[in-house]
């Protein structure tokens, strides 16, 4: 058993390898059939080991995010959330979610760069990790309304842990927009 599923977690207790959780992951496109490829990249997380249900959220869209910021001059991005019930550690399931980017053409150039898929690793239960290959909750999740509006829909519950309810973190952020 891996050393990350026979010990405990901070957030949460230790996990037996036959515990399903739900994981959060965020899809994003922006080059190429944006819509084609999120539906493809939704398949095949539902045909991944130790997997047994996915829900995706409707697909949004959304204004390119830069280093510098919103940039609409760039190509606009498509993005969902799904919910994704694993047996899989979190750390297999993050290197399974950078083999479907790569099979969708994804190319790790330019940080925060033009993408034709990205999947990132939201959440994961109730697990808070701050290694910095493996960063639970999302660093950055609360701030962007392209994970929080998708993720409410699929689940209007749903929280971040040391962060809040998601919904409450939407409102936050679209009345700070005004």
């Amino acid at each position: 058993m891996s050393r990350e599923l026979a010990e405990p977690l901070r957030g949460g207790p230790a996990r037996r390898a036959a515990d399903p959780v739900t994981a959060v992951i965020a899809l994003g496109a922006n080059l190429g059939d944006t819509s084609r490829t999120l539906a493809e990249a939704t398949s095949e997380l539902a045909s991944m080991p130790l997997t047994s249900e996915v829900v995706c959220s409707d697909a949004i869209a959304s204004v390119a995010v830069t280093l510098d910021g919103p940039d609409p001059s760039k190509p606009g991005y498509l993005n969902a959330v799904a919910l994704v019930t694993t047996r899989l550690a979190p750390s297999v399931l993050l290197e399974m979610l950078h083999g479907i980017e790569e099979r969708h053409g994804r190319q790790r150039r330019e940080r925060w760069g033009d993408r034709t898929l990205d999947l990132d690793l939201i959440a994961y239960g109730h697990v808070v990790s701050d290694d910095p290959r493996l960063l639970l909750p999302h660093p950055r999740a609360h701030e962007r309304d392209f994970v929080l509006a998708p993720w409410a829909q699929v689940d209007p519950h749903a929280s971040i842990p040391g962060r809040g309810a998601v919904v409450d973190l939407l409102a936050r952020l679209r009345t700070e927009r005004g």
